[in-house]
């Protein structure tokens, strides 16, 4: 992302017609006011608008996803489990209340009355041991190929098409579930 002079982005994520996420970011002569139009324009479209305040590479949402795909792929690569298992852990576990909240806002609640400071004295220590020992694979061919490999096992035969109605309608049945009271 390079956003200089008075430049400003509109990041939507995908499927953006379904996905209220858009990322905003502006160029280091863009105005505040041009900012805050900006948000209100994606809020008045019913989007949810996040300001990103400074550049930096494959913009929020997409550099989260990356890193959690990062480890799933180096437990995969590590023979931990398959390439299935890896997104059913994530879909079926973290994913659930992801839809509802981030990270940060569960392990808050996971702190009980105590919230993230009751987290952080007991088990932030065990996080940052999780943290320490996260991988750093390469996508190398064989990399690749076994994550291509694995992916379309677990596509089971579905086209793209059939897996993209399939997400929308899903995501559909997700949105009126999580949206906002």
């Amino acid at each position: 992302m390079q956003a200089s002079g008075a430049l400003l982005i509109g990041h939507p994520f995908n499927p953006p017609h379904l996905i209220p996420l858009v990322e905003v970011v502006g160029g280091d002569k863009t105005s505040p006011d041009a900012i805050s139009k900006a948000m209100a324009f994606y809020r008045a479209l019913g989007k949810h608008p996040i300001h990103i305040k400074k550049e930096v590479r494959g913009h929020v949402a997409n550099r989260l996803q990356a890193a959690v795909w990062r480890e799933a792929i180096h437990l995969v690569m590590e023979g931990v489990v398959s390439v299935a298992d890896a997104d059913a852990a994530l879909t079926y576990g973290p994913g659930q209340r992801w839809a509802l909240m981030g990270p940060s806002l569960a392990f808050h609640m996971g702190g009980g009355e105590g919230g993230m400071a009751h987290f952080m004295a007991h088990i932030g220590p065990a996080v940052q041991d999780w943290m320490d020992d996260l991988g750093n694979p390469r996508l190398t061919p064989e990399v690749q190929k076994t994550i291509i490999d694995g992916v379309t096992a677990q596509a089971n035969g579905r086209t793209i098409a059939e897996l993209r109605e399939w997400r929308d309608r899903k995501l559909i049945e997700i949105l009126k579930v999580s949206a906002a009271p």
